[in-house]
């Protein structure tokens, strides 16, 4: 029995069958729906840096583990960011917002909510940037503000404060601690301050104490920053070039005449010790017969020596040599009183808790400071200089806060001072309290009083023309005559600085201390 093959299609026919019909396809790709956004938002640099940021909206995409939103991530500089998956072609709305340390809103520059974003993904992978102008309630905020930004050099300790200190009371008055920065984003410091429009600013960036203050990078005096505020928003950056105390080299002291240096320990224990700086006129050793007028003046490391002034010095000693020898001045001897930590209390005749406290009191202990200068320091001076001692040939002189305890110390002890130098005076200290004392004196005192006020010191809290004038005409009203025993100068463009009383020295001498008659 014969048996037959199974029949096979030649190769060829099946190759061709195979072409006309085509390979199996493999089941459909679903199309992607959703795209990955990264989110780049880059914030104002007063930002603190423990700051938390959220995207919110609608869409589960912006909800976030917690369902409050999606948290940015800091990341360095002034750069948050984030990461999520949003739907496609579809248009979604999402605001950026600060929860901590306060809860803020992003507001444009001129302090109107910044309106929700539109997103709408189109490709597999998109990022988003957009900056943030500045933070602000969730209502908008039109009050007049200015935003201090400070970066400050690699050498300042993590673990030290930084401060503003400057000629507002906001500012401290001074108060090398004035007021305390945050830690804000991009390794720098900040605040935000409210101040009236038009408020002429002085400051300085300390970390706590004058010996401490700023310096250049070359390890230079740092004039006063200066700033006028406006009606709206505005932002202050500055950059420390160094610390006084971290400085290797002081600067350069050029101390000009015969300088001596004394300490002195006040009894009352209120008072601390300090240092006095004392000023001989040229001829002092000439003569062992001579005796010389005197004048005490505050504020004395700011006086004669570059390296122990904190914002630069007066060249009190080059003014008074060139004018002695000129002819111009009387010659006299000058003693510079020290300031210390407590300059505050101790330059004030009464407190005024508008201000912060220091050593325990916000000013009030001028009677004491009065005392020590009256019954300890000049009896010092006195007896280890040539003086001549009555009160019509001394004086005392003083600006800012020095201004002020110069014209109240003048006031309380007549029979010890009768040339007053009241320069740049804080006539606003306890609500003009230095008027009030000045209006309620039974008649004029014998005293020669130089007043002056520059027209660009402060705010309408501060060191104003407006203020000096009341103290001119308080005076005048009890008998002072302008041009005569009361001299009243108005400086253009005067500042509330070192520079600017040094410029306005050699004036002040030449009226208290006048060459005697031929």
């Amino acid at each position: 029995m014969t048996h037959r093959q199974p029949t096979r299609l030649p190769l060829l026919l099946l190759l061709t069958l195979t072409a006309l019909t085509g390979c199996p396809k493999p089941p459909p790709t679903p199309e992607q729906t959703h795209s990955e956004i990264q989110f780049d938002v880059t914030v104002p640099p007063e930002t603190p840096v423990n700051a938390t940021l959220l995207l919110t909206g609608e869409d589960s995409a912006f909800k976030g583990p917690t369902g409050q939103g999606l948290e940015l991530v800091f990341q360095g500089g002034t750069t948050f960011s984030a990461k999520t998956r949003v739907p496609k072609n579809q248009p979604l709305t999402y605001t950026v917002q600060m929860t901590t340390p306060s809860a803020q809103v992003a507001l444009d520059t001129a302090g109107s909510v910044v309106p929700a974003r539109t997103l709408e993904a189109h490709q597999n992978e998109e990022n988003v940037s957009f900056s943030v102008e500045r933070w602000g309630p969730a209502g908008g905020d039109t009050q007049p503000r200015t935003a201090f930004v400070v970066a400050v050099p690699e050498t300042t300790p993590g673990t030290d404060d930084i401060y503003l200190a400057g000629n507002h009371e906001l500012l401290g008055g001074w108060n090398p601690a004035g007021v305390k920065l945050y830690k804000a984003v991009n390794n720098s410091y900040a605040t935000v301050l409210s101040f009236t429009p038009d408020t002429s600013l002085e400051f300085k960036v300390t970390r706590g104490s004058w010996d401490k203050v700023e310096k250049t990078a070359e390890g230079a005096e740092v004039a006063n920053h200066s700033h006028k505020t406006g009606t709206g928003f505005s932002r202050v950056s500055l950059s420390v070039g160094a610390w006084a105390d971290f400085i290797t080299l002081p600067p350069e002291q050029v101390l000009t005449g015969k300088i001596e240096y004394l300490s002195v320990t006040p009894t009352n224990t209120l008072l601390k010790k300090r240092d006095v700086i004392v000023w001989l006129p040229p001829d002092y050793g000439d003569d062992p017969e001579r005796r010389y007028p005197v004048l005490y003046m505050h504020d004395g490391q700011n006086l004669m020596d570059a390296t122990t002034a904190f914002a630069g010095e007066w060249g009190v000693d080059e003014t008074a040599q060139e004018l002695v020898e000129a002819g111009k001045v009387d010659a006299l001897i000058i003693v510079g009183i020290y300031n210390t930590s407590d300059r505050g209390p101790e330059y004030t005749q009464v407190p005024d808790a508008r201000y912060p406290e220091v050593d325990g009191a916000n000013g009030g202990r001028a009677d004491a400071y009065g005392q020590f200068i009256v019954n300890e320091l000049k009896p010092m001076i006195d007896g280890k200089y040539r003086t001549r001692p009555e009160a019509k040939y001394t004086g005392l002189a003083g600006s800012s806060l020095g201004g002020l305890v110069t014209m109240y110390l003048g006031m309380k002890h007549p029979d010890t001072f009768s040339r007053l130098a009241v320069i740049s005076p804080s006539v606003f200290w306890g609500n003009n309290d230095i008027v009030t004392k000045v209006n309620a004196l039974p008649g004029k005192l014998a005293l020669r009083i130089w007043v002056d006020i520059g027209t660009e010191e402060g705010s309408s809290s501060q060191e104003t023309v407006d203020d000096t004038r009341l103290l001119r005409d308080a005076l005048v009203n009890k008998g002072w005559v302008l041009g005569g025993d009361l001299k009243y100068t108005e400086v253009e463009g005067g500042k509330h600085n070192e520079a600017a009383w040094a410029a306005r020295f050699g004036s002040v001498l030449q009226y208290l201390f006048p060459p005697p008659p031929p």
